[in-house]
């Protein structure tokens, strides 16, 4: 299977070359694409290539197909059959409440495939893939327009689908592909379906999680890092539009093939990926990350949500897995002033301490902290002095100045004995 798409793709990269240079040479618009003829080479039928059928709706016709994988299959680290296992409380904490305890079997996954990455009232949704969890296993159905006629009943088609399901999962969905199916029924004169379910997008909680070690967030770059998945003979994404477009010139279904399967993957991997970065953000003590900066960005998390103690302790399980340096810094002071503010004070004067020993972007403000706590709280002046001519070392502050002779005049005031 892979060496032929392989040397599908090489023939679709041949092709697009031809287009283009047509194209820049200033060479004829393409005329509109006719209706299939059934009496053309099966190579022209979609349904010859593709496991499906052509379904009729009250808008029309359109294409559709589904793909069942069973519950013994994996998909990379991620065992199939543990979906259906997921809790239902699962998507509460990463949407922060919004989502309300639903099982795993009304959840929606969603990814579309368009004429353009742009968006706006010109750019179609040409397929649109739908994923759930079964007993069975995970089942993909696909949407697929074979002309713009289509549109009307492919989107029928899919508003009465998504009526089963209370939670729509996505990738970037909040900001391309429910916007542009909303665009789409509008145009078509029909209310969205989106309305009536609530909306999960994965990109977010992934990017806090894996942004600090990753160089990219992309859904395919996760398949791999992250589930050890490793596509063989994938269609681009920035191709699929041109794919398609060769389609309708040439009515060639076997150019399709791609696209289906570039969809379908990225749908299982969407949902095998909801069933890793939900549960870091549900249960934090439970994850068994071994990348330091992943611990970090799930406690940046939890921190914005105020639970300074659970945060405290995945900053210690980052330091623990290892960190970089500019990381490692920036986490020990932010755990002082965790610590600080939970009034564990010995805690926070050894964090303080250790950045106040070595050249670091936080030296100085860990030397002011240790010179504000032996004076304010210790009253133990020389200490809090020693402490402010070391940051008056790094940095000749007019305020370091102001506190350097305020305590040499309550050192000199302490050794003054006073007339009785």
């Amino acid at each position: 299977m892979g060496e032929d798409l392989q040397d599908l793709l090489a023939i679709l990269r041949r092709r697009i070359e031809r287009i283009n240079r047509k194209y820049a040479q200033g060479g004829p618009a393409s005329q509109p694409a006719a209706r299939p003829d059934p009496d053309r080479p099966a190579r022209y039928f979609i349904e010859r290539w593709i496991s499906g059928q052509v379904v009729e709706t009250p808008c029309g016709q359109h294409f559709e197909t589904e793909r069942l994988w069973e519950n013994h299959r994996r998909h990379g680290s991620m065992d199939i059959g543990a979906l259906l296992e997921l809790p239902e409380d699962l998507l509460g904490p990463l949407s922060e409440g919004e989502i309300p305890d639903c099982p795993p079997q009304r959840w929606a996954f969603l990814d579309t495939e368009t004429t353009g990455l742009a968006g706006g009232t010109g750019t179609y949704a040409f397929l649109v893939g739908v994923g759930r969890i079964t007993p069975e296993g995970f089942r993909i159905r696909q949407f697929f327009m074979r002309d713009y006629g289509e549109e009307a009943s492919l989107l029928w088609a899919l508003d009465q689908h998504l009526a089963q399901f209370d939670v729509l999962v996505t990738y970037n969905g909040k900001v391309y592909d429910q916007p542009l199916l909303e665009t789409r029924y509008r145009l078509a004169r029909t209310r969205p379906p989106f309305d009536r379910i609530r909306h999960l997008d994965l990109l977010y909680g992934a990017r806090r999680l894996w942004k600090l070690r990753l160089e990219s967030c992309r859904l395919v770059d996760l398949e791999a890092q992250i589930l050890g998945f490793e596509r063989e003979g994938d269609l681009p994404g920035e191709m699929i539009p041109y794919v398609y477009f060769e389609y309708l010139r040439t009515r060639e279904a076997f150019r399709l093939v791609p696209i289906f399967h570039h969809n379908a993957m990225d749908i299982l991997t969407l949902a095998c990926l909801t069933g890793i970065v939900p549960f870091a953000y549900r249960s934090p003590e439970q994850v068994r990350f071994t990348h330091g900066t992943d611990f970090l960005g799930l406690a940046r998390w939890v921190l914005k949500t105020g639970d300074a103690g659970r945060a405290l302790v995945l900053l210690r399980r980052a330091v623990e897995c290892g960190l970089p340096d500019d990381l490692l810094f920036r986490s020990l002071w932010e755990m002082a002033m965790l610590e600080k503010r939970l009034k564990n004070l010995p805690a926070a004067l050894t964090l303080f301490e250790e950045l106040a020993g070595c050249r670091n972007r936080y030296q100085l403000a860990a030397l002011i902290e240790l010179a504000k706590h032996y004076e304010h709280v210790e009253n133990d002046y020389a200490r809090a002095l020693a402490w402010t001519e070391r940051a008056l070392e790094i940095e000749a502050t007019p305020e370091l100045e102001r506190r350097r002779e305020r305590l040499k005049r309550r050192l000199a005031a302490c050794a003054t004995p006073r007339l009785l």
